[in-house]
């Protein structure tokens, strides 16, 4: 489901018209843009609700909001890799399975 910015600010409680262009123009939301109109995606609306959290509720600054979402889009990217990875060594054969969680096992001896 894609939101206008009117849907957007109707569903956020604490959100703004203004409020929520300027997150945009800082780059901190960034939907998708088609004829003249802004669409705010399921997960940019989520992402909405999240800076609304830190800076209403959890008087985060605005200077650490980027610092903020930068570093969960980081984390949300590493899963997204691990999950290939582990995917990937599901595929091998189990003894290659095998070696790899030798590998992993924590160091027992010292």
């Amino acid at each position: 489901m894609s939101y206008t910015e009117d849907q957007v600010v109707a569903t956020v409680e604490t959100l703004s018209v203004e409020r929520l262009r300027r997150w945009v123009a800082e780059g901190w939301i960034i939907p998708a843009t088609g004829e003249a109109v802004l669409t705010f995606t399921e997960i940019d609306v989520a992402r909405v609700r999240l800076v609304c959290h830190l800076t209403d509720e959890l008087d985060v600054g605005e200077e650490a909001v980027p610092v903020i979402l930068s570093l969960l889009d980081q984390v949300h990217g590493l899963r997204g890799e691990l999950k290939r990875l582990a995917g990937a060594i599901e595929r091998q054969p189990e003894t290659v399975r095998d070696a790899i969680r030798r590998e992993l096992e924590p160091d027992r001896t010292g």
